[in-house]
C-alpha cells in the first residue's frame, strides 16, 4: 500500500510540474513568486493592468529584473493612456539598464513620443539611430538582428533598419509638420526600400506642397501594383482618396522642372546618400554633421 501511495504521490507531483510548466508556456509568465513575475500574472493572465503597473514599480524599485519591468511597464501604461508616466519612468530607471538593453529602450521612447505627440523628441532619437548606424554601431557590428513579427522570429538587415527608421522619420516630419523635410526623407527610404506606405507618405507631402503632378505618378505606381503591398486594400483605399484630393483642386499642372529645389539641411541629405552605399562602415568613421543639426 505504501508503494502504490508513494506512486500516486509521485504522479500527482509530476502532473502539477506538467501543468504549471504549461501554464507558463501558455501565458509567456515566468516562474517565481518576485514582483516582476507578479506583474506578468497581473498583466497577462488576470488582465489587470492597474495591478501590473503597482507590481511593475514593486519590481524596479527592488531590482527584480529592472530593464524588463521598465519596458512592459511602459506598454502597459501606453495602454492606459498614460504616456507621459511611461516616458519620465524610463528617463529616470534606464541608467540601471546594461548597455545592450538601451537600444531596446530608445525603441519603446521612440513609440511613446509618437502617441504622446512629441515629434521633436520622436525625431532627435531617430537621427540618432540612423547615426548609429552609419558610424557602424547598430545590431552589434552585425549585418542583421532578430526580431519579432506577429509573433514569429525573423531576421532584419541593416538595410531594411534603415529604411524603416528613415520611414518613421518622415512620418514625423510630416506630423509637424515639415513637408519638405518629410519628402527628402521618404524619397531617400524609398530609394533603399521601397513600399506603398512610403510612397503614399510621399505622395501625400507633395500634395501638400502643390506639386500634384509628381504626387500623381507617386499613386499611380500603387494603384497600378508596381510596389510592395499595393495589393493591400487599405493601401488602395489611400490612394484613391489621395486621387480624389488630387481632382478636387484641379490645378494647372505644374512642369517637373519647375519643382522647388530641395536645399535644406544638404549635409544630413549627402550623409543619407553615403548610407545607402555603406551599411556597415568601420567604426573609426566619424560623421560631426549629425551633431551639427539643429533642426532638419
Amino acid at each position: 500500500m505504501e508503494i502504490c501511495a508513494t506512486k500516486n504521490t509521485s504522479s500527482t507531483l509530476l502532473q502539477e510540474k506538467l501543468e504549471k510548466d504549461l501554464f507558463h508556456v501558455v501565458y509567456k509568465v515566468p516562474s517565481g513568486d518576485g514582483p516582476y513575475v507578479r506583474a506578468k500574472h497581473a498583466q497577462l493572465v488576470d488582465k489587470d493592468p492597474e495591478s501590473a503597473v503597482v507590481w511593475f514599480w514593486k519590481a524596479i524599485n527592488s531590482g527584480d529584473r529592472v530593464c524588463s519591468a521598465l519596458k512592459d511597464m511602459a506598454v502597459v501604461l501606453k495602454q492606459l493612456d498614460r504616456s507621459e508616466q511611461a516616458i519620465e519612468a524610463i528617463k529616470s530607471f534606464r541608467g540601471f539598464c546594461p548597455k545592450n538593453a538601451q537600444e531596446s529602450l530608445d525603441n519603446v521612447l521612440i513609440d511613446l513620443y509618437k502617441k504622446c505627440g512629441k515629434y521633436d523628441e520622436q525625431i532627435v532619437l531617430l537621427k540618432r539611430k540612423l547615426k548609429s548606424i552609419y558610424l557602424g554601431e547598430a545590431f552589434n557590428g552585425k549585418p542583421t538582428k532578430s526580431a519579432r513579427s506577429h509573433g514569429k522570429k525573423i531576421q532584419v538587415s541593416i538595410k531594411q533598419e534603415t529604411s524603416r527608421l528613415l520611414g518613421n522619420l518622415g512620418w514625423a516630419y510630416m506630423k509637424k509638420p515639415n513637408y519638405i523635410a518629410a519628402e527628402v526623407v521618404y524619397r531617400k527610404a524609398q530609394m533603399i526600400d521601397p513600399d506603398t506606405n512610403k510612397a503614399l507618405n510621399l505622395g501625400y507631402c507633395l500634395i501638400k506642397q502643390a506639386r500634384y503632378e509628381e504626387a500623381y505618378l507617386f499613386l499611380q505606381d500603387v494603384l497600378h501594383g508596381k510596389l510592395p503591398g499595393s495589393d493591400d486594400f487599405k493601401s488602395r483605399n489611400r490612394a484613391e482618396e489621395l486621387l480624389l484630393e488630387l481632382e478636387s483642386k484641379q490645378p494647372s499642372l505644374p512642369s517637373l522642372s519647375n519643382s522647388p529645389a530641395l536645399n535644406f539641411e544638404n549635409d544630413f541629405v549627402e550623409a543619407l546618400d553615403r548610407m545607402m552605399n555603406e551599411w556597415a562602415p568601420a567604426r573609426s568613421r566619424r560623421l560631426p554633421i549629425f551633431e551639427e543639426i539643429s533642426q532638419f
